[in-house]
């Protein structure tokens, strides 16, 4: 894959390092009413919010930032794997721009976040575990980049083009978000037709349009196809539960298998077409 190795954005927040944990102030509502009601409550609750002014204050001065806003953002990222997600993210998006263009539409940029173990957002405390998640709340992609060393040492998903094929579908996600095609998925029932696996088939689809469109930039090379068809079977969710369980429970699948994620990337990247990745439409995934 050639990519820019020097290349930054402004869509890039870099958050790695920060310390990250569930909110308390949920606790602290649900005991204010007995907690006011007794002089050493005062106590409890001026302490606390004591401690969360410090904790915030110092954490702002030990890092460079006084905001998590503040993050590091586009310029200021130095480090290899943080440009290349940058120039991914960057051709992604700017590919999708001229998709709605032709349309006659806007694209609203997403922002993509880099963190470590854990992360507060709009849609919840999320954890690495979990993977690279779209949060259409604040419209944002949360990636911990342990997850590539995890895609190309545990399930075997190597080169660069699977690291972008990541990217591409968690945009794919926001694109949905942007079209109002999240909104079908609540109308399918559960399971291996359900709502959730057509709404990830067809992220994979828009990442294969987008893949489609490299071909205009010279950013190809022999193998990156294949490399992301490895990628996408490689978290099909029937080979994942073979290898975590030794068993197959289609009820519960959420992404989709490995054939048809594969079938569905290359359904965007042979015809480039929007409308090819309609998974709602179809009867047969």
């Amino acid at each position: 894959m050639h990519w820019d190795e020097d290349h930054e954005s402004s869509d890039l927040i870099d958050r790695r390092g920060e310390e990250s944990s569930p909110t308390n102030i949920g606790g602290l509502l649900w005991l204010l009413p007995m907690l006011m009601r007794s002089p050493l409550g005062w106590l409890v609750i001026i302490a606390f919010l004591g401690f969360s002014l410090f904790k915030g204050v110092a954490r702002g001065l030990f890092s460079g930032n006084t905001t998590a806003s503040s993050s590091t953002v586009g310029s200021n990222v130095r480090d290899p794997e943080a440009h290349f997600v940058a120039f991914v993210l960057d051709d992604v998006q700017n590919s999708w721009a001229q998709v709605f263009a032709t349309g006659g539409q806007t694209y609203a940029r997403s922002k993509l976040v880099l963190f470590s173990n854990a992360i507060n957002t709009d849609c919840g405390y999320g954890k690495s575990a979990t993977g690279p998640f779209y949060c259409p709340e604040d419209q944002r992609v949360y990636i911990d980049l342990g997850f590539y060393r995890e895609l190309s040492g545990k399930l075997g998903a190597r080169g660069d083009f699977a690291k972008a094929y990541v990217i591409a579908h968690e945009i794919g996600h926001h694109v949905q978000n942007i079209l109002g095609t999240s909104n079908r998925a609540g109308s399918h029932s559960a399971g291996a037709n359900g709502g959730s696996v057509r709404l990830e088939l067809q992220a994979d689809c828009f990442a294969g349009v987008w893949a489609h469109s490299t071909s205009q930039r010279s950013i190809l090379e022999q193998g990156d196809i294949e490399s992301a068809l490895n990628a996408a079977a490689s978290i099909g969710d029937d080979r994942l539960q073979r290898q975590a369980t030794g068993t197959v429970s289609p009820e519960s699948f959420t992404h989709g298998t490995s054939q048809q994620r594969i079938h569905w990337f290359q359904t965007g990247y042979q015809t480039g077409s929007v409308r090819a990745c309609d998974t709602f439409a179809t009867t047969k995934l």
